[in-house]
This record gives C-alpha cells, structure tokens and sequence, in this order.
C-alpha cells in the first residue's frame, strides 16, 4: 500500500511537470508568434518610411535641411535592432518546437538566456529610438532659432547662396521613430513576460525545463 501510494506521487509529480514544460512552451509558441507578426506588419511603417526619409528626404538637390551623420547611422541601427528582434521573435518558436520534443528540449538556462537577450536587443532599441529622437528635436530646435522668431518663412539662406527649408520629409524620421519605438516597447513587454514564465517554471518545475 505505501509503495503504491509513493508510485502515485511520483507519477503525479511528472505528470505537473510535463504539464509545465506545455505551458512554456505554449507560451514561447504564442509570443513568439505574436511578436514576429507584429514587428513584421507594423516595423514596416518606420522601415519604410526611414529609407525614404534617408534617401529622399536628405537629397541635397531637394534643398532640405541637411542632417547630421550621427542621425543617419543611429537610425540604422535603430532599423538593424528591429530586424533582429523580428528575427529573435522566431527564434522563440523555435524553441518552442524543442520543448514540445522530449528529446531536445531545451534546458532552464537556455529559456532564461533567449528571454534575457530579447529583452536586452529591445531595450537596445529603445534606447537607439531615444536617442534619435532627442539629437532631430534638438537639431530644429536650434534651426528654428536661427531663423526669424517671428515664425514665417523657415527658409533660409546659406553664406554659399544655397537655399535650405524644413518640409514635410524632416518629421518623416520622427514619424518612424515613434513607430519603431511602440513596437520595441510592446517586444519588450513580451520578452518580460516569457522571462517571468521561464523563471517561474524553472522554481515550480526544476526537472520539466531540464534537458531529458
């Protein structure tokens, strides 16, 4: 009777941890999924719309304020970050499909790993956004100074006799900035949350994130 009784609580035991290891792997399939999807639809707004403001928008012959290198090759990568948190998004269901494998599934520490560099690849985004965001405002801001306080015309004229103006094609950065910057927030909101999970699961269930 006590060697039944102890079957059954071992039995009961890997049965809550294989229960577990579905529900991370469940939860890496669905953020990963979501996350992937949702840098692909809405991270094609601040692609798109950053190439032309690079290649459009910062032709000298258009006649445009002209922009600071530094911009130009933090908004790349700013645009480098987002392909690889997109990428990244993936590699979750990836792993996903090895927790559902009992023979390849992945341990605790390698959960824990994917979820802190997700993490730390959209707090890198964040940050480049920020920074961009700052350097454009703050560069018209002291254009604007230079120009008549009066507010009309924004025109200007260079020592060279060269004509320049703020258009629409300046705020196109900003535009895709804030764009950028909603979506790194909402994969950085979902990475949190896979490392909770993996975190939690690794507490409640040590053997269910091990490798079998």
């Amino acid at each position: 009777m006590s060697a039944i009784t102890d079957r059954s609580v071992v039995d009961a035991g890997e049965n809550h941890e294989v229960v577990g290891s579905d529900g991370l792997a469940r939860a890496f399939w669905r953020v990963g999924w979501i996350g992937f999807w949702a840098q692909v639809a809405i991270g094609a707004i601040p692609v798109a719309l950053t190439v032309y403001a690079l290649i459009v928008g910062r032709n000298p012959a258009t006649g445009t304020r002209a922009g600071l290198a530094l911009i130009d090759y933090l908004t790349i990568g700013s645009l480098l970050v987002l392909a690889f948190t997109t990428f990244w998004s993936y590699r979750y269901t990836r792993l996903a499909k090895q927790m559902a494998d009992p023979a390849q599934r992945a341990d605790e520490r390698t959960l824990q790993r994917a979820a802190w560099t997700g993490v730390t690849a959209s707090a890198a985004g964040i940050l480049f956004s920020i920074l961009i965001m700052l350097f454009e405002v703050a560069q018209l801001f002291f254009y604007f100074l230079r120009a008549p306080q009066a507010g009309v015309p924004v025109i200007q004229t260079t020592a060279a006799g060269r004509a320049s103006w703020v258009s629409a094609a300046d705020f196109l950065t900003l535009f895709a900035l804030n764009a950028s910057l909603l979506i790194e927030l909402f994969v950085l909101a979902l990475s949190l949350w896979l490392l909770f999970r993996s975190t939690t699961a690794s507490a409640q269930f040590p053997q269910a994130v091990h490798a079998s």
